[in-house]
């Protein structure tokens, strides 16, 4: 066992026996015990600095220290017994507070509220609009025409903020499915050594909703910070990764028409390990948006503005080439922003009956003097190349 693998179970030997103690009222077992595991947690940190999970390893540092300090007086040990048992609960940490079924938590990675997002939504990107339908919703509406299945690994990878959350969205409300959304620190930041167990509960949670006729989507958002390619790699993250491939294997069994999908989005899909690659049998870009796709953006953005009539549409179609979604967005929210600040720096905000002016096409122009896109040509070049390489529409 490595020097890694090791201290991440005692980590986590030592997390849950101070739970156990403390909510038998030993408060000094329990703090001696929390202290030897923020001690291990600590020398994690120290031994792979560069380990993108170390963020997860701090926070449980921090919120051990927190229970030490409510264990030594900051508040009672009813109070702290009470707030460990809330905690074990939503952790799923706490084994004597499973179901038989040994259920636990897996309902928490479940989001509670459902999407609302239509294709409509969804400006531009018809080409991975209609990838999508056709791994996605035409097998769920007709799976008698699908004799030979449908894929149910689908990668969406491009520039950030460019639309892939909201067609992983949009396609969970079309066909009604259960919506797991998920990334790294959600599956990893669990009890210290149950991740895997957490992977397991996801996907038995998704095969339950599909044989109970609802499809089920997990979607995994920046899927390279959990199934990249690291050379720093510690057990837990490595547990994990072999788990979530057993996972894919099992809902890709020919045998079985299951409806669960896995759609899994990145900003980095050259960071992406290959064993996984090879499991998204979808692999689909999601680009800039183009000219005809930004002006409608704009259109829907300057909409909910007051605007003045010289500005002009079009022209701020051409002025964003380059631009994502996203950062369409935050140039008209910018324009607002600059226009209510001189409304206020000039008094008239006391009036409550005022309002500002409408925006003309110069208070535009400023943003986009000021604003540049937040995808480089070169992370646009590394797209095409690695699309080239691996796309599967």
């Amino acid at each position: 066992m490595s020097a890694s693998q090791e201290l991440e179970r005692a980590a986590t030997a030592y997390a849950l026996d101070a739970v156990k103690m403390d909510k038998q009222g030993n408060k000094g077992r329990a703090i001696t015990l929390y202290q030897k595991a923020i001690e291990a947690l600590l020398q994690l940190v120290q031994l792979y600095p560069e380990y993108g999970l170390n963020k997860v390893y701090v926070q449980r540092a921090i919120a051990y220290q927190e229970r030490i300090k409510a264990l030594q007086g900051s508040v009672s040990p009813q109070d702290v017994r009470h707030e460990l048992e809330r905690e074990a609960e939503e952790e799923g940490g706490a084994v004597e507070k499973a179901t038989p079924e040994g259920k636990g938590g897996e309902d928490e990675l479940v989001v509670t509220e459902k999407p609302n997002v239509h294709w409509e939504e969804v400006v531009g990107l018809e080409t991975a609009k209609k990838a999508v339908k056709e791994a996605i919703v035409y097998p769920v509406q007709r799976p008698d025409l699908f004799p030979l299945g449908w894929p149910r690994g689908i990668l969406l990878f491009g520039p950030p903020g460019c639309g892939k959350t909201l067609l992983a969205a949009a396609v969970a409300t079309e066909i009604d499915a259960s919506f797991y959304q998920i990334d790294a620190a959600s599956i990893m930041s669990k009890w210290l050594g149950e991740a895997e167990q957490n992977v397991a509960k996801l996907f038995n949670s998704a095969r339950k909703s599909s044989g109970d006729g609802k499809p089920a989507i997990v979607f995994v958002d920046e899927l390279d910070s959990l199934m990249g390619q690291h050379s720093n790699e510690v057990g837990g993250e490595i547990r994990v990764k072999n788990q979530f491939l057993k996972e894919m294997d099992g809902i890709m069994d020919k045998g079985k028409a299951l409806h669960v999908y896995v759609i899994g989005a990145t900003n980095k899909p050259w960071d992406l390990d290959w064993a996984f690659i090879r499991r998204f049998q979808k692999r689909i870009m999601v680009p800039l948006p183009d000219s005809g796709t930004r002006l409608n953006m704009l259109k829907h953005y300057v909409g909910n503005l007051s605007i003045a009539e010289d500005v002009d549409i079009s022209e701020l179609s051409r002025l964003s080439e380059g631009f994502s979604g996203s950062d369409i967005r935050d140039v008209c929210q910018s324009a607002q922003l600059s226009l209510i600040g001189e409304f206020f720096e000039s008094g008239k905000a006391v009036d409550k009956e005022a309002k500002p002016r409408a925006l003309t096409m110069q208070d535009f122009r400023q943003i986009f003097d000021t604003r540049k896109p937040s995808v480089s040509v070169d992370m646009l070049s590394l797209y095409a190349r690695w699309f080239e390489a691996f796309k599967a529409l």
